[in-house]
């Protein structure tokens, strides 16, 4: 039996959804409330019940909070994974040309987490999501249309996004192959490996500016948005102070020009096609409103 948490996140769920598509697994979902199971990573006493009898465990990161937090739930999950007998353990973490992020550090503690486990592991380094860029186009399109200018913090700088629906495919393989392997009591397939999924196609202010004049059919110019401005619109919002920092953290790596991998990943020979691309997407999502 698979196991995926996280299922009330638009990962998670996709990743459920696909699984339960496969006629030969079984899944369930988790998640602290609508799901199969009870998941709840501040509540570990949930855990123990949610894990009994489950083979692989999908496990989605617990999700934004200070590290300290994210901390104490993921290794409660690791704990309790290791305790119930569960066997192989899909991580989805963060993809390694994204190491500078002040998000990385709990990705990178959850994998050594797994590396000491008595389970086998497969690490899903998952790119930043491509629908990031549809959110900063399509949220500036109304502006675009009515200047001529699109303003974003990127600088320079482009970034390798992956859609989430082609991260959610490669996850139901990797799962499901795991499943299938352990009921065929063969070695795991997928055991061991860590798999760096950048999606392709690098995109950055400039191109977003270029989509954005194709939709509204007028000259758009790209003008970089400074850190302290950034900054200073993050502060005035609801956002927390870690939330801040690391979306800062985030718009300041691409402005670096590090989040443009410079070789090919995973995430092709996983998907046995080529990945939708942020272009694509950011396109179809200006096109349809």
């Amino acid at each position: 039996m698979i196991l995926v948490t996280g299922v009330s996140g638009a990962l998670g769920g996709l990743v459920h959804g696909g699984l339960a598509r496969l006629a030969d697994v079984t899944a369930v979902s988790g998640s602290r409330s609508d799901a199969d199971r009870r998941v709840d990573f501040d509540d570990p006493a949930t855990l123990p019940a949610a894990l009994s009898g489950v083979d692989v465990l999908v496990f989605v990161s617990a999700g934004y909070a200070e590290d300290d937090v994210v901390f104490d739930r993921h290794g409660a999950l690791v704990d309790a994974a290791a305790r119930a007998g569960v066997r192989h353990v899909v991580y989805t973490s963060l993809v390694g040309a994204a190491d500078r992020l002040s998000i990385a550090l709990p990705h990178r503690w959850t994998e050594r987490r797994l590396a000491e486990a008595p389970f086998t592991t497969t690490v899903l380094r998952n790119g930043l999501y491509a629908e990031l860029a549809v959110d900063w186009a399509t949220s500036a399109a109304e502006t675009a249309a009515a200047t001529g200018e699109y303003t974003a913090p990127l600088g320079t700088g482009r970034v390798s996004l992956a859609a989430r629906e082609d991260l959610a495919e490669v996850a139901v393989r990797v799962a499901a192959e795991a499943s299938q392997d352990l009921d065929a009591g063969v070695p795991v397939r997928h055991a061991g490996r860590t798999y760096e999924l950048d999606g392709p196609a690098p995109i950055g202010g400039a191109d977003l500016a270029e989509l954005l004049a194709e939709s509204v059919a007028r000259p758009v110019a790209y003008r970089s948005l400074s850190t302290a401005d950034l900054r200073a619109f993050l502060t005035a919002t609801p956002l927390l102070p870690y939330q801040v920092g690391h979306t800062v953290s985030m718009f300041n790596t691409i402005r670096s020009g590090l989040l443009e991998s410079t070789a090919p990943g995973d995430l092709a020979a996983l998907l046995d096609r080529a990945p939708v691309s942020a272009h694509a997407l950011v396109r179809a999502a200006l096109a349809a409103r």
